[in-house]
């Protein structure tokens, strides 16, 4: 089964019974969360770089919100979690949807709904991803508690000449 066709049924999975498939997906442990929106994870003893599937959280550079995402990240996130491999970027990173390996929380929804994550329309569809990111603004929960460019992390990488050079951090 090819990957497309993979992360299109576990997306149809996803939207049509509410959660991850607790059971599915490679159980991990958690190495670091460089910021909002990426892990480094260790899985089946190799080492992956991750990026959160249907998300986009504020970069580090953007204080102090990505500082903020990035700690909610690191405080919501157990030692280990199972992975859904739904894409490769283009700097070779898996794009995964996030679960708890004990309770199945989707740790990308939590990030939307705490409001410390955009949703990332450009890859995303995903209504129940779309709803949260409303009821979160609704709310004024995190990023959208003040308005401004931390809203719209893409934009903020494109208007940097080494927009990757706060990733690190």
């Amino acid at each position: 089964m090819t990957r497309t066709i993979r992360a299109l049924l576990f997306a149809v999975a996803l939207v049509a019974d509410g959660t991850a498939a607790n059971a599915a997906g490679t159980l991990c442990r958690v190495d670091a969360v460089r910021d909002g929106d990426s892990l480094r994870l260790v899985c089946d003893g190799e080492t992956r770089e991750a990026r959160l599937y249907c998300i986009d959280a504020p970069e580090i550079g953007q204080r102090p919100w990505g500082r903020a995402s990035r700690h909610f990240l690191r405080r919501i996130t157990p030692s280990e979690v199972r992975i859904q491999v739904m894409d490769t970027d283009r700097y070779a990173r898996q794009v995964v949807l996030v679960t708890s390996a004990a309770g199945g929380e989707n740790l990308n929804l939590a990030m939307v709904r705490a409001g410390q994550a955009a949703v990332y329309r450009r890859y995303c569809t995903a209504p129940r991803f779309a709803a949260a990111e409303t009821e979160a603004r609704r709310q004024h929960r995190g990023i959208w508690s003040h308005p401004g460019g931390h809203q719209r992390p893409w934009e903020y990488r494109h208007a940097k000449p080494f927009a990757g050079a706060d990733r690190q951090e």
